[in-house]
């Protein structure tokens, strides 16, 4: 099929039609309405069959899909930012059932303060949930993605929810050309889910389990969830290599970009890591071998993939989308527990934090960070972690602290600034 244009919201809705879904329980939250408006007017012209129920919270959202999964249904829905945390408590309790399910989220800072841009630590806050974790780069990962969820989801060895992630605005609202497999070729790769023995049906009401457990058959639970998302590795990796010989797209659990020579890497994950895919081209360009590592599959971590990739490798430049507070960077922390005792690991690990809240990366910014990676390797000696933010950023929010104490002043009492 020729290639067509559509945002990334666009392309997960894409997604859910060419899997055939069912059933769509729904709450719109920005940037992931246009998802839910677009399968609505879908549905509502018969262009795809199906059902959409619209709810009143995220929470009622994510008990709906695990219960509409658990009856064998195939189920599809989306969220973002701060409508993920309030689902969070679902998440852990649909995971916990074996619901196979997909759900995009679309990533949105959290707050406070608000904001309404890209950064990862809203799916990153669901990261020990249950849910297994495919983070894309661009549209065309997001239409393949959901698809690739769907049977990872439902396999056998798995049967776990299964999270899509695209970063709000930088991809939900961004236009690019995709190409859309053949409906029939996506229900050749993707047939119905068969739900096996999970099946619940009215006409045959059951009980299942108990309300409490105590510790040892509540550990016993817990950890088998653990290692059904274990077996998720090379359940991936199998179905992305049919995926691949199908439509001929490579989409395995890690993205090695000019890595077989590289002295040192970029590490991260979202939209922003095509920023780094260019950075890597100029840097070459330029005589410096540098590659790129992307991991698609964060969850579960694909521990040994990424360190057979890191194989030769001096130094790790990580760049987080995110900050853990009192902690850092996320990716780093695990990057680094990943490779800890490994003797052929990278020596260097640097960390970077940046693009919080949709702040740009800049190119110049990429090259800085590989600089300072390559002193790191030469000094033999990791730096601190360092926030991805310039002198200037830093006079602009001192100009808004200084309009905000002058309004403060003016309305306080006696003009005296409240504390």
């Amino acid at each position: 099929m020729e290639p067509i244009l559509l945002t990334g919201n666009a392309a997960a809705a894409w997604g859910a039609r060419l899997a055939g879904v069912d059933y769509v329980p729904a709450f719109p939250i920005t940037p992931q309405t246009e998802i839910i408006e677009t399968l609505g007017a879908w549905l509502d012209s018969g262009a795809m069959p199906g059902r959409m129920v619209t709810l009143e919270s995220e929470h009622s959202m994510l008990t709906a899909a695990g219960a509409a999964a658990a009856t064998g249904v195939r189920v599809f829905s989306a969220t973002s930012s701060q409508g993920l945390l309030h689902a969070m408590e679902m998440l852990y309790t649909v995971a916990g059932w074996r619901a196979p399910f997909v759900l995009v989220n679309v990533s949105r800072g959290l707050s406070a303060p608000i904001t309404l841009e890209a950064d990862h630590n809203d799916v990153l806050a669901a990261r020990d949930s249950g849910f297994l974790q495919i983070h894309c780069t661009d549209c065309q990962e997001v239409v393949d993605s959901v698809l690739l969820a769907y049977r990872l989801a439902e396999d056998t060895a798995v049967r776990l929810p299964v999270m899509v992630n695209l970063d709000g605005f930088y991809l939900s609202f961004t236009r690019e050309p995709v190409r859309l497999p053949d409906l029939a070729a996506a229900r050749e790769f993707l047939p119905p889910f068969d739900p096996g023995s999970m099946r619940f049906a009215a006409s045959a009401p059951q009980s299942q389990a108990v309300a409490v457990l105590g510790g040892s058959p509540y550990s016993y639970f817990r950890y088998e969830t653990h290692l059904a998302a274990r077996n998720a590795i090379s359940v991936y990796q199998r179905i992305a290599a049919e995926f691949e010989s199908r439509f001929g797209r490579e989409r395995g659990a890690v993205e090695a970009y000019r890595c077989d020579d590289a002295d040192i890497v970029f590490f991260m994950i979202g939209s922003f890591a095509s920023k780094a895919r260019e950075a890597v081209d100029r840097l070459r360009e330029a005589g410096r071998r540098v590659g790129l590592l992307r991991p698609r599959l964060l969850r579960p971590y694909p521990a040994e993939i990424i360190a057979s990739a890191l194989l030769g490798v001096r130094g790790v430049a990580v760049v987080d989308q995110n900050i853990s507070m009192g902690q850092g960077g996320v990716l780093h922390t695990e990057l680094a527990a990943a490779l800890y005792g490994r003797g052929s690991a990278p020596a260097i690990l640097t960390s970077f934090i940046g693009g919080l809240g949709g702040r740009e990366i800049a190119p110049q910014e990429f090259f800085e960070m590989a600089e300072v990676t390559f002193r790191a390797v030469d000094e033999g000696r990791s730096p601190p972690p360092r926030l991805l933010y310039t002198e200037t950023e830093l006079r602009e929010l001192r100009k808004l602290q200084s309009v905000a104490l002058a309004e403060r002043e003016q309305t306080s009492p006696a003009g005296r600034a409240t504390p």
